[in-house]
């Protein structure tokens, strides 16, 4: 997750495809849009269901256009040929 977070940061889209599965990798990512700055990282929390199964819920904090926004999120990952992917996430302030 520290990784991908680092990888928004620095734009490297093409390590953010790499780190993501297949079956959920969108065709096309968006670099950022100018006058992001992200803020910082917390992970709250990190289980690991099994030997190929992990979710770790974060809040990742940004500001755009000179206001600041926080991401809250509870992220699946697979293990896949020896390498952790991001699956998908829940968005917990969304659920009803």
């Amino acid at each position: 997750m520290r990784s991908r977070y680092t990888a928004f940061v620095q734009n490297r889209l093409d390590y953010l495809r790499q780190t993501w599965h297949p079956d959920t990798c969108p065709a096309t990512l968006e670099p950022n849009p100018l006058g992001l700055k992200w803020l910082g990282l917390r992970i709250i929390a990190h289980i690991q269901q099994d030997a190929n199964h992990a979710t770790v819920e974060f809040v990742a904090r940004f500001r755009l256009s000179g206001k600041a926004t926080r991401l809250h999120e509870i992220s699946r990952f697979v293990r896949l040929d020896d390498h952790w992917l991001y699956r998908d996430g829940d968005f917990p302030e969304s659920s009803p």
